[in-house]
């Protein structure tokens, strides 16, 4: 299963709907939607620079929907928006389930969430609106901890690496690759996502050795900063072969 992440409003803040459309065009399974936020400490650089130049172009949560409202004509695979909680708050919990559900988002990924805050504050309100929520655990979460966001899950877990909740695409070392390994022997009714070192077909292929799918995030930044929209589809089938 292949994931894609990409900074809406970026490269050009009207590229967000042509971005999904030749993503799903060229095989990609599930599209993650990057609302950019002004602070972003858990995003790596390059994902930062994304977000940071497309708030400058003029990228808001408001325009998002009102970029998204008829995706749902035109798009079928599941689309997920991850964004930071403090952005979500100031637009209303309840207003951003409610908008995301009328346009067809499936679901949300909030990084700076706990799990236990979501479950006894906002777990009724994703319910009423049908999304679902995807936790991230790195390779210090206990087993524990995973087992219940297991429990309370019902798409898939995303995983990260300990060096940033959601960092850049390097190489995974074998410390990460036994990490995945752990995890996928857990047996957990999820599947688990891998969301670090996916750069190539090679990458992709080690992780979802062991992994359901994997997400590709700077690397696919940096090919839109090069090439364009118009210009990754050589990228993205790349993983296929």
């Amino acid at each position: 299963m292949l994931s894609v992440y990409f900074t809406a409003g970026y490269p050009n803040l009207n590229d967000t709907v042509a971005v999904i459309r030749r993503l799903e065009k060229n095989g990609v399974d599930i599209v993650l939607i990057g609302l950019p936020y002004s602070d972003s400490p858990s995003d790596g650089p390059i994902v930062q620079k994304s977000a940071l130049t497309a708030l400058q172009n003029g990228m808001s949560t408001v325009l998002l929907f009102h970029q998204l409202e008829n995706i749902r004509n035109i798009v079928n695979i599941p689309l997920l928006i991850i964004g930071y909680f403090n952005a979500i708050l100031r637009f209303g919990v309840e207003n951003f389930c409610r908008n995301c559900s009328t346009i067809g988002i499936d679901g949300l990924i909030i990084p700076d969430l706990p799990a236990d805050v979501y479950i006894e504050s906002y777990k009724a309100i994703f319910d009423k609106y049908r999304l679902t929520i995807v936790f991230l655990i790195t390779p210090e979460t206990s087993e524990e901890r995973i087992r219940h966001i297991d429990k309370f899950s019902n798409a898939f877990i995303y995983m990260v690496s300990s060096a940033s909740v959601t960092s850049d695409d390097t190489d995974v070392d074998k410390n990460e690759q036994n990490y995945v390994r752990r995890i996928a022997d857990m047996n957990l009714k999820n599947p688990i996502i891998v969301g670090f070192g996916i750069n190539d077909n090679t990458t992709f292929r080690q992780a979802t050795t062991f992994a359901k799918g994997a997400i590709v995030r700077s690397s696919f930044i940096k090919n839109i900063t090069k090439n364009g929209v118009s210009g990754f589809s050589d990228f993205i089938e790349a993983f296929s072969i």
